[in-house]
């Protein structure tokens, strides 16, 4: 699935939504109509479903999905993240994401998209 394959009615549904961030210490909702106006979005597939989130898609090369937990009715995704496009460290490098299906939609978008930490835990 590609975004420019989308009907316009459907992208400016995307565009209505907001996501929460907590990114360099930058806080509050963003809008996705912003995201549309200033990043180069694209789908990402993960686990066999498409998933919008709030990263240009040149980000996508360097995103590894560490881990992926779904809901028990398969509409919402909680991503943990790792993306190596400004920091290889992987302490500095981690994401979460929560992602939702929309409504009468077959793709995900992203509603909150936080900076995580990534700590080896004892287990």
């Amino acid at each position: 699935m590609k975004l420019s394959e989308l009907p316009p009615e459907t992208i400016a549904k995307i565009k209505q939504y907001r996501w929460d961030r907590i990114i360099e210490k930058h806080e509050g909702p963003e809008r996705w109509a912003d995201d549309f106006r200033f990043r180069e979005l694209e789908f990402l597939m993960i686990d066999g479903q498409a998933v919008l989130l709030p990263l240009d898609k040149e980000h996508h090369l360097n995103i590894t999905v560490l881990r992926t937990i779904w809901s028990e009715d398969r509409q919402v995704l909680t991503l943990f993240l790792q993306d190596t496009t400004f920091y290889e460290d992987p302490h500095w490098s981690g994401f979460v994401a929560v992602c939702e299906k929309l409504p009468d939609e077959a793709f995900f978008l992203a509603t909150l998209y936080h900076e995580w930490f990534i700590f080896d835990n004892p287990k």
